[in-house]
C-alpha cells in the first residue's frame, strides 16, 4: 500500500510508512524553525518595543481625581489607571511574558501627546478627551467616561452663567479642549475675559482658592474632584452652564498601531461590559476614594451608562 505526505509543493508519494514518517516528522521539525523567526518578526511598533524591553510605560497625571493622581504616599491611583492595567495584562498575555516591568511617567496636558508621539509613553491613563483633532496624532481606545466642560468659582463671586464672567479673569489648564473652548465662547459672546493658562488642574483650582481667577473652566468630573478634596467644599459652587457638550474620555495610546490596538479595545470592551466594569466604575465615583475619603456621588447612569453598555473609540459626542 503507497502513503503520501502532502507538502507545499505538491504530494510526494513513499514506498513504506515508516519512511513517509520520518520525511513528514523532518519536514514539520524544520517547517516550525523556520516559523519561529518569522512569527518574532511580525511584532512591530509598541508591542515589538515592549517584547524586546520587558518594560511598558504609563503616563500618568498627579492632579486628575478620579481618573488619575497622587494618594498621600505620591503613588499614582484612580479609575484610568486600573483600566491601563488591565490592558497592561492583557499584553503580557499575548506576549507571553513571564514578567512585565511597568514604569510610570507623569504628564501634564502640555506634555502627554508629545510624549505619546516621540514613544516615551505606551498609554496615557488619565482624563484626555478624545477628539477629532488628536486623533490626527494619537490613538484611543473605548471611552471610559463622558464629560462636559463647565465652571468652578466662589459661592462668594455670584457667579451663576457664562455671562457673568464678563470682564473678569478666568483660568483654564494649558494644553487641554477646555482652555480652547474658553478663548471661543469669550470671542463668540464678546465677553472681554482674561484668561489664564495653568500649568496644571491643581494650580488652576489654586487660582480660583487665592482669588486670582473668578472661576476655572474645565470638564465637571475634574472641578467635581477638587472641591471634594477642598478645605471647605461648600465654598465653591458648579455652573450648570456648560461650555460644550458631553465628550469621551479614553485611554490615549500611540497612533497607526492595530495590533496594539486590537488589545486595548478588546481588554477594555470586555472589562466595561462586564459585571467587574460597574463595579470598577462605582470603586471611584460612588464610594469613599483616597485620600480623604470623599465621595464624589457620580453614580453610573444615563449616556454613561449606555455608553459602558456599547464601548465605542468614536471621538464625535452625538454617537453617545
Amino acid at each position: 500500500m503507497g502513503w503520501a505526505c502532502i507538502l507545499a509543493s505538491g504530494t510526494i508519494q513513499w514506498g513504506t510508512k515508516t519512511m513517509m514518517r520520518r520525511v513528514c516528522l523532518a519536514f514539520g521539525i524544520a517547517l516550525a524553525i523556520g516559523a519561529g523567526p518569522a512569527g518574532a518578526q511580525e511584532l512591530t511598533g509598541t508591542l515589538k518595543k515592549i517584547k524586546e524591553t520587558g518594560t511598558i510605560t504609563l503616563g500618568y497625571r498627579e492632579s486628575s481625581v478620579p481618573f488619575s493622581y497622587l494618594d498621600d504616599n505620591q503613588k499614582p491611583i484612580g479609575y484610568a489607571l486600573e483600566i491601563c492595567q488591565e490592558i497592561v495584562g492583557a499584553v503580557k498575555k499575548e506576549l507571553k511574558l513571564d514578567k512585565l516591568e511597568v514604569k510610570m511617567v507623569p504628564v501634564t496636558s502640555s506634555n502627554r501627546i508629545p510624549l505619546m508621539a516621540n514613544g516615551t509613553t505606551d498609554m496615557e491613563c488619565g482624563s484626555t478627551t478624545n477628539n477629532a483633532e488628536r486623533q490626527k496624532q494619537v490613538s484611543f481606545t473605548n471611552s471610559h467616561y463622558l464629560t462636559a466642560s463647565k465652571m468652578v468659582s466662589k459661592v462668594s463671586s455670584n457667579i451663576h452663567k457664562i455671562d457673568d464672567l464678563k470682564g473678569k479673569t478666568v483660568v483654564s489648564t494649558a494644553g487641554t479642549t477646555n482652555i480652547l473652548q474658553v478663548n471661543e465662547v469669550n470671542t463668540a459672546r464678546n465677553l472681554g475675559l482674561t484668561i489664564v493658562p495653568a500649568k496644571d488642574h491643581a494650580e488652576a483650582f489654586l487660582m480660583v482658592e487665592t482669588g486670582r481667577a473668578v472661576a476655572f473652566v474645565m470638564d465637571d468630573i475634574i472641578i467635581a474632584g477638587l472641591v471634594a478634596n477642598a478645605k471647605n467644599p461648600k465654598d465653591y459652587t458648579i455652573s450648570d452652564d456648560a461650555f460644550s457638550r458631553p465628550e469621551p474620555y479614553g485611554i490615549m495610546i500611540p497612533k497607526d498601531d492595530a495590533a496594539f490596538k486590537k488589545i486595548a479595545d478588546a481588554t477594555t470592551a470586555a472589562l466595561f461590559t462586564s459585571p467587574r466594569g460597574p463595579a470598577l466604575f462605582d470603586k471611584w465615583f460612588d464610594q469613599a476614594i483616597p485620600p480623604k475619603g470623599i465621595n464624589l456621588n457620580v453614580p453610573l447612569a444615563g449616556v454613561l451608562k449606555r455608553a459602558m453598555e456599547k464601548p465605542s473609540d468614536s471621538p464625535d459626542p452625538a454617537a453617545y
